[in-house]
């Protein structure tokens, strides 16, 4: 059965490759849509499941797609912190590629912690980039995403 009311919104030119892997298997095990959103042409398997829109280059352009699209039901996967606070906004849920959950609760922080990071680095402050994205990040995101489908699922 095609779970069509939810779908899995993936913000993709930034989104890792076995990230999107997990994702591939979880549609296909589940009969989830899935729609991949960049600025670049991006190769995916052949699925009825899945769907590629490539948008025009620009800031925020795929985010402002995604924005846009999803819907409360919705499941969207991005590292962007105010693309997350927007859908969630919305009552869709934001899950980051190393696995982190983004809520009506937490993504306030987030993007107060972002924008002083931003500040600093505006200010000349070098600030490190995040650690290379790991096995473990991909064991995270695989258990995040399994538990939040299910959640929404059972929801129904």
């Amino acid at each position: 059965m095609l779970h069509s009311v939810m779908k899995i919104w993936i913000d993709a030119d930034a989104c890792p490759k076995p990230v999107k892997e997990v994702i591939f298997k979880a549609s296909a095990r589940l009969k989830i849509k899935v729609i991949l959103v960049a600025n670049n042409y991006l190769n995916i398997p052949l699925s009825p499941l899945l769907e590629f829109i490539q948008v025009d280059e620009g800031a925020d352009v795929a985010d402002d797609y995604i924005a846009d699209n999803c819907e409360a039901v919705d499941i969207v996967i991005t590292q962007d912190i105010p693309l997350a606070d927007r859908v969630v906004k919305k009552g869709a849920l934001a899950i980051d590629p190393r696995g982190d959950v983004h809520t009506e609760e937490t993504i306030q922080e987030r993007l107060s912690v972002r924008d002083f990071m931003t500040e600093l680095r505006d200010n000349g402050m070098i600030t490190s980039g995040p650690a290379a994205f790991s096995d473990k990040d991909k064991i995270k995101f695989n258990n995040s995403l399994d538990r939040e489908i299910t959640k929404r699922l059972s929801n129904k």
